[in-house]
């Protein structure tokens, strides 16, 4: 099996593990303070990032599903397609891949994602989120480090 493939598994698993412990261990938007600007907040969202269409009456949840189906194959294709020492483009695609599919899972099995981790700042509240989350924001940031930074490198040497 592919390396990159086992990436995106295990990222999926530590996924719907985190969130399996959340719904058994917090209570509904009634944080556990960890640190002062860390908390457990079990949340649920049923639109995308930043609950984006959250309250679009039910469709968004097959809509978002389609997509992230779309997307978790062109990745999948993708991964296929990488030879060489692309590596750290590989790792940032299996990272989003892992990701999509943690939150398809649960867009598929619950109509909602599952989110828990709730970092802020006195006042300021970032949106809560997963470890899926987590996986993509981190691999979308390797592609675009891969594609502004290393790609172009890598294609003025093979010249």
């Amino acid at each position: 099996m592919n390396p990159w493939l086992l990436l995106a598994l295990l990222v999926m698993s530590l996924d719907q593990l985190t969130k399996l412990m959340a719904e058994q261990w917090l209570i509904y938007h009634q944080s556990v303070e960890l640190v002062p600007v860390l908390s457990f907040t079990l949340s649920y969202n049923p639109g995308a990032a930043f609950s984006f269409l959250g309250e679009a009456g039910g469709w968004q949840r097959w809509f978002f599903s389609v997509v992230a189906l779309g997307i978790s194959g062109y990745i999948i294709w993708w991964l296929q397609q990488i030879r060489g020492q692309q590596h750290f483009l590989a790792c940032g695609l299996a990272l989003v891949l892992g990701g999509a599919v943690g939150n398809l899972i649960d867009r598929v099995l619950h109509g909602h994602v599952i989110d828990f981790i709730h970092v802020y700042w006195q006042d300021w509240h970032y949106p809560i989120f997963n470890v899926a989350d987590i996986g993509i924001t981190v691999g979308v940031g390797i592609v675009i480090i891969y594609m502004v930074f290393l790609e172009p490198k890598a294609n003025d040497e093979g010249r």
